[in-house]
């Protein structure tokens, strides 16, 4: 079924969506972790942080550690190295880019990114994406991050696109959870989580080609992501 018809503009997530990012996210804080001395004993678990700010990830750690750096300083140490991962791995997913070019033909497109700027700047860098994309979006660019639904609003507003006209493409719980507070369909992607996590989304794929024939029906096609052989249950 292609749901085109609803829609004016699509707000891609990064993180997970864009690039697979995670895994660099993970590795710049165990690599800060060790530096400032916490390597085994920093007692908290990436995976629950992610599609959140990095903030609340720096808040927790503090709470916990009370270490001499604050949170600006220790946000700062793990964007830099971050952005020295994304630069060097260049992890776009494949098929990505493509669907990218094929949807800013057919809408407007905005990029909502729980990320500092200068993680969102580097990746808008890589295959030239920032191009198609009207708008961007920082994590730290609004009060509230996800689940709130403020990234996508603030967003919408700045495509000047009713918030009932878009839709999120994302793959996480609290980025899914933003995406309906802010009166928009969702498209899941099982980048990051399997689909029975993902099933509050309006839409579950497991590929690009998936989202292409949604948002722009079969007669266009878009190459494929890496296969994802995880279970499909939406």
């Amino acid at each position: 079924m292609c749901i085109r018809d609803r829609f004016q503009a699509v707000i891609f997530d990064m993180d997970g969506v864009i690039v697979d990012s995670e895994p660099s996210h993970e590795r710049a804080f165990l690599e800060v972790m060790r530096e400032l001395g916490y390597g085994d004993t920093h007692g908290l678990r990436f995976a629950d942080y992610v599609g959140r700010p990095d903030e609340v990830l720096w808040q927790d750690f503090i709470a916990r550690h009370h270490p001499p750096q604050s949170n600006e300083e220790l946000l700062a140490l793990k964007t830099r190295r971050v952005v020295e991962i994304i630069r060097r791995d260049q992890p776009v997913f494949a098929g990505v880019a493509e669907l990218i070019e094929q949807l800013a033909a057919r809408y407007v497109l905005a990029l909502a990114s729980g990320s500092e700027r200068q993680i969102v700047r580097e990746v808008l860098g890589l295959k030239g994406l920032g191009r198609f994309f009207s708008a961007s979006v920082a994590g730290s660019e609004v009060r509230h991050g996800k689940p709130a639904p403020d990234i996508f609003l603030r967003a919408a507003e700045m495509i000047r696109v009713p918030p009932r006209a878009c839709c999120v493409i994302e793959d996480s719980k609290p980025g899914i959870a933003a995406g309906l507070a802010a009166g928009m369909e969702v498209i899941a992607i099982t980048n990051t989580h399997p689909a029975d996590e993902l099933r509050d989304a309006t839409h579950i794929v497991r590929t690009y080609s998936e989202i292409q024939h949604l948002l722009l029906g079969p007669q266009r096609r878009c190459a494929n992501r890496v296969p994802d052989t995880r279970t499909h249950s939406g």
